[in-house]
């Protein structure tokens, strides 16, 4: 029997990263399942679900703590599947605005107030290419309880939009 295991990992950006997990979880039979790596601001950060056989859990998260000692921060946590919620409707937000503090905080309190949660969230600042402004580019993957108002939800994030005067699109 196989166990997930989703590991949050932080360290100073350098080659090898990738490799030293990707070995101590061969070393213990274990399944690379799914992540999501980058660099930023000189930081690797990534997030990572693996699968081991049962028996090997304990002594995979001892062998982390070798990686620890040469400078990532690992954060594991052993995991249950949940149950799929039927009939949750996906959907794809878009934003692209003047990039300002509160931006995410300001969409995420309207989607919490929904009860929609964000399954995958990217975002980004670039310069304006006329401008030389900085842009706030968002994307994300959004679950919504079939329950929820889609066009309350919309009008809500589109009245949000006017307001910080950004481009917002929600679509299936």
């Amino acid at each position: 029997m196989s166990e997930p295991v989703v590991l949050t990992i932080v360290s100073d950006d350098r080659p090898g990263i990738v490799e030293a997990l990707s070995q101590v979880l061969e070393n213990h039979g274990g399944n690379w399942a799914e992540s999501s790596m980058l660099s930023l601001a000189g930081k690797f950060a990534g997030i990572l679900l693996a699968s081991l056989p049962t028996e090997e859990v304990e002594s995979f998260l001892a062998d982390l703590q070798t990686l620890e000692s040469g400078g990532m921060k690992i954060l594991a946590q052993r995991s249950t599947a949940a149950p799929p919620v039927r009939d949750m409707k996906e959907f794809t937000l878009e934003l692209v605005g003047q990039d300002r503090p509160g931006i995410v905080h300001d969409i995420s309190s309207i989607l919490a107030r929904h009860r929609v949660n964000v399954l995958e969230l990217e975002t980004e600042c670039q310069s304006a290419s006329m401008s030389g402004e900085m842009l706030f580019l968002a994307k994300a993957r959004l679950q919504v309880p079939p329950d929820v108002s889609i066009e309350r939800l919309k009008q809500d994030l589109e009245d949000l939009a006017n307001e910080l005067m950004v481009d917002l699109k929600l679509q299936e």
